[in-house]
């Protein structure tokens, strides 16, 4: 399991490993004191919400995609914007615009602390 060792590399770890069914890897990369929205106003926590979104997400068949539009980092902070999308030859499955506040762990490698999966997204009403 190769965990990023920058905010910025985040994004990509996470699409690599959708992309290649690493569960372990792209549980492995949440703080799940943390928050993930895996659905419009479906913000929830701890791992087995996490494993239940996570999984979710696996179930649909395609190519996962994720543009980093910017990553800011402060200390052992991070802020990142994202475009992702769910391909599936010429069939978008899923695409959205999200926000991930990225923590720095002990080890130097880097945790998502909120995954707003959908929180860019110009008609989200919170």
């Amino acid at each position: 399991m190769n965990l990023p060792t920058t905010a910025a590399g985040v994004h990509a770890t996470l699409a690599n490993a959708f992309n290649t069914g690493d569960v372990n890897t792209v549980l492995s990369m949440y703080d799940f004191n943390g928050i993930i929205v895996p659905e419009p106003g479906k913000a929830v926590s701890g791992r087995a919400s996490f494993e239940e979104a996570i999984q979710a997400i696996l179930s649909i068949k395609g190519k996962m995609e994720i543009k980093t539009v910017y990553c800011l980092q402060t200390g052992d902070i991070a802020v990142g914007r994202s475009e992702w999308n769910i391909t599936d030859g010429e069939e978008v499955k899923v695409t959205a615009k999200g926000i991930e506040v990225m923590k720095q762990q002990e080890d130097g490698s880097w945790k998502v602390l909120i995954d707003h999966a959908f929180g860019a997204l110009e008609n989200l009403v919170a």
